[in-house]
């Protein structure tokens, strides 16, 4: 829910300030390209975002555990079948 309320503040602000260059600064000439302008600025913070989210990845030890079981199953049950699954 806060990401759509971020969103949302940011939509208004850009909107605001886009309404405001489209009356005072940018010639009319120019106007259409602040639309991509800001679709482009929209997928660099989604970049952004995704990239800080991937630094601040938590580690979960109780899952890498539930991992490393699953990992020594698929091994078992792959030697049954007769797969050679050893990596040393």
């Amino acid at each position: 829910m806060k990401h759509i309320v971020k969103l949302l503040i940011l939509l208004v602000a850009v909107s605001a300030f886009w309404i405001g260059l489209l009356e005072t600064v940018v010639p009319r000439s120019y106007a259409w390209l602040l639309p991509v302008y800001f679709i482009v600025s929209l997928g660099c913070y989604g970049l952004l975002m995704v990239g800080v989210g991937l630094m601040h990845f938590p580690t979960c030890p109780q899952e890498a555990v539930l991992l490393q079981k699953d990992i020594a199953e698929a091994k078992e049950f792959l030697k049954q079948r007769g797969v050679d699954v050893d990596c040393d």
